[in-house]
């Protein structure tokens, strides 16, 4: 009964072996070579545990798509598209480099590059002459009687 028990736990081992190299290792023959050296009782397996790979190949998969996403999002950040022919611009350009085209006035105090909503500067806190407050919102109610979707009121 007990040698019955230890050639189970044996095939055990060499299967599950077998099933973590496949996990762990993309090469077909480093799997095989892994399933074999277990097929030595309990050595195998032991010498499998102390140089197989540390991470699955799902996981090492996982974190190259994570820093893709985190470099187009660092990417993101930093460049936007001009408005008129699409060109790649940095958020701090005054000017499109391709069409020419103005895309933001610069401070009279300190030079940055504004956006056209501000009403100050965030950099010097000088305030904007020529900006006014955008119109509030307001519900226009429909033939019923109930309040409707959101107008801008337009100059």
């Amino acid at each position: 009964m007990l040698i019955l028990f230890l050639i189970v736990i044996y095939l055990a081992l060499v299967y599950w072996t077998y099933m973590d190299a496949r996990r762990r290792v993309s090469d077909p023959m480093l799997i095989a070579c892994a399933t074999a050296a277990s097929l030595f009782p309990f050595l195998g397996t032991m010498t499998y545990l102390i140089v197989r790979p540390p991470e699955y190949l799902d996981d090492i998969r996982e974190r190259e798509l994570e820093m893709q996403a985190a470099e187009a999002r660092l990417h993101d950040l930093n460049y936007v598209l001009c408005p008129h022919c699409d060109y790649e611009v940095e958020k701090d350009f005054l000017r499109c480099p391709s069409c020419l085209r103005k895309l933001k006035d610069p401070c009279g105090n300190c030079a940055r590059p504004l956006d056209p909503v501000w009403k100050v500067c965030p950099y010097c806190e000088a305030e904007i002459p020529g900006v006014t407050a955008p119109r509030r919102r307001r519900r226009r109610a429909t033939p019923d009687g109930q309040p409707g979707t959101e107008q801008t009121a337009v100059d």
